[in-house]
């Protein structure tokens, strides 16, 4: 086989579709738009969500609640998780990133209960609830919250 010899497969390519070229063509005259209506016409587009002048469902329905724009979005890491790090390493957000523990080395991470650890670490996050404090700490570590930017 040669590159000049590689052909494609059976109907994978197509034509394109010729529009308004002819009653032969099977797309002449109306060209594949129907007849008549704002859709039939150039530039005749219609906004997402409009319903032709009825209250659209988007303001039809209530509205409740709201997004608070300067909300904390947590990674959550599980003590348990930490049994995969070394002994005695120090470990942050971008070393939890490396280990595939988080999502991104940018975020907060918070440190939850779930799980038991046995080795000894030096762990910094932005915050970890009163039970995962203390339970690492009884395994012997050292754990410093620094606050989320």
């Amino acid at each position: 086989m040669k590159l000049n010899n590689i052909q494609s497969a059976d109907g994978s390519r197509k034509d394109r579709k010729r529009l308004g070229a002819g009653i032969g063509t099977g797309h002449g005259k109306t060209g594949g738009r129907g007849h008549k209506g704002q859709k039939s016409r150039s530039g005749g587009k219609v906004m997402r969500g409009f319903e032709g002048g009825q209250m659209p469902l988007i303001r039809r329905v209530p509205k409740r609640g709201f997004t608070p724009v300067s909300r904390n979005e947590f990674q959550i890491v599980n003590i348990g998780q930490l049994e995969k790090l070394k002994a005695g390493s120090k470990v942050d957000a971008a070393m939890l990133f490396e280990a595939g523990l988080v999502r991104n080395a940018v975020d907060p991470v918070k440190l939850l209960a779930r799980g038991e650890l046995s080795k000894k670490l030096s762990l910094t996050v932005a915050a970890a609830s009163a039970s995962a404090k203390a339970k690492f700490e009884s395994a012997g570590g050292t754990l410093t919250v620094a606050e989320a930017k």
